[in-house]
């Protein structure tokens, strides 16, 4: 039997009396050199040269083809078909960029146009699109990245907001209880001359009293006496002469000065000696580092003046102000003008460098130029700044605090031994830009910035 390749043959099925039912072409072409008509399954004998047909296997084959034209239709989307020819788009034209079929190849419209088989160029396009997809993956991999670091970032403004209120508040605190306790000790003081001086108030008070009533008595009795008859008031004449004249002879009692509450030197210039006890816990430091900058493994004491090298368990924002290369951090403030100098309390058993930086170097990868420093690696001293000066420097005994100098205007950057008062290295260089405070350090030991000391002095 042949297979027919055209599923709209398979429609014309015809039933012989075995009960086999065969596509009618096939039968036809089966009897075609045959003598008897017989069924080509049973040989049973045909009576009908044109035999009846099989209508439910033909209606089932009708249901079958309509399924099988429905999924073909999907399989082949809905432009499977030319809609100008109704053919096949089996050819896919390159100028035109889109499908076409064998009628349109040949068609006016796309003379001398280049074609491709379907699937060879739906393979190509694939291709295409697939390298043209890769840089957006890429970017969306980087969006991604960038979405984590901003995540992390939005984490670190609620944590500094916390850490910053914590401090403020301690701080605060620390004021506060110094106020306190000076306004008990002044409150305590001023409660003490009131008990004091109302004391010796109240003893010549009570003497004044006393005074008062004996002098009251003399005169109730003089006075009774001037009443009595002459002979008895003349008897006691001289008595009571003497005793007015006891009397006249005392002085009149004074108030004594200071007795009052020195009230001057209460409250005169308070909140000034207040403020001169209270420099004693209050410092001036004039480099602060700022957090922002520091390299991932840095960690900085509350106070923002010592830093010392960790390794982090959390992690921290890439800002763009942040070293990444570098285990360095800078200080809050920049330079550009004046003179300016720091004191910076080192280790001698670490690695570590302090100096200056442009404050618009590169914060990313490797840093070429733009700093100079002492640096002390390995117990070797130097004083370095790429890529022209590495000079190593000579001491005698080991450095432990390091006084900066900078004078910007006329380019000078010294560095001095603060416990000797000796000149480590001076570097000379006209500076044209902003300029930074940085320490550098890889060392669990702490670095720290000294405070300077606070003196009062007063002018007219």
């Amino acid at each position: 039997m042949r297979v027919h390749q055209e599923p709209q043959l398979l429609l014309d099925i015809e039933r012989l009396a075995g009960s086999h039912s065969f596509c009618k072409d096939c039968l036809q072409t089966w009897w075609a050199d045959k003598v008897v008509r017989q069924c080509p399954v049973c040989k049973r004998r045909s009576s009908k040269s044109d035999p009846p047909f099989n209508l439910a296997l033909r209606n089932l084959c009708e249901v079958l083809l309509q399924e099988l034209s429905l999924e073909e239709s999907a399989s082949a989307g809905p432009e499977a078909q030319c809609h100008l020819h109704s053919e096949k788009l089996k050819l896919f034209c390159l100028d035109h960029q889109q499908p076409v079929c064998v009628v349109c190849r040949d068609s006016r419209a796309h003379t001398n146009h280049r074609f491709r088989p379907i699937d060879e160029a739906a393979q190509d396009i694939r291709e295409q699109l697939r390298t043209s997809l890769k840089p957006l993956q890429d970017k969306l991999q980087r969006l991604r990245q960038v979405k984590v670091n901003w995540d992390l970032t939005a984490e670190e403004i609620k944590a500094q907001a916390r850490q910053t209120e914590k401090t403020i508040k301690d701080e605060f605190t620390k004021l506060q209880n110094f106020l306190q306790k000076e306004e008990e000790a002044r409150m305590t003081a001023l409660r003490k001359e009131e008990e004091q001086k109302r004391g010796v108030m109240k003893q010549r008070i009570e003497a004044l009293s006393r005074e008062i009533a004996a002098l009251s008595e003399t005169i109730r009795t003089t006075e009774e006496e001037l009443k009595t008859a002459d002979v008895s008031f003349l008897q006691g004449y001289n008595a009571a002469v003497e005793r007015v004249k006891q009397r006249q002879l005392l002085e009149d009692p004074k108030l004594a000065s200071g007795v009052l509450i020195d009230v001057s030197k209460n409250l005169g210039n308070l909140t000034f000696k207040v403020w001169i006890k209270m420099k004693d816990m209050v410092s001036y430091t004039p480099v602060i580092l700022d957090p922002n900058t520091a390299q991932l493994n840095l960690l900085l004491s509350d106070d923002l003046r010592s830093v010392r090298c960790v390794e982090r368990e959390s992690q921290l924002p890439k800002n763009p102000e942040r070293f990444d290369s570098y285990t360095t951090v800078l200080g809050s403030e920049s330079f550009n003008s004046g003179t300016h100098s720091w004191t910076v309390e080192v280790q001698n058993d670490a690695n570590w460098a302090v100096g200056v930086i442009e404050e618009s170097v590169q914060r990313h990868g490797d840093i070429p130029t733009g700093y100079w420093e002492i640096w002390f690696q390995n117990g070797k001293l130097q004083a370095y700044s790429p890529p022209y000066m590495d000079r190593t420097l000579s001491v005698k005994n080991p450095i432990q605090r390091i006084r900066v100098q900078l004078d910007w205007d006329k380019g000078k950057l010294s560095f001095f031994d603060l416990d000797t008062n000796t000149n480590i290295y001076t570097f000379s260089q006209r500076f044209t830009r902003t300029l930074v405070p940085f320490i550098n350090t890889t060392t669990r030991l702490p670095l720290r910035v000294l405070p300077m000391t606070v003196n009062v002095r007063l002018e007219m």
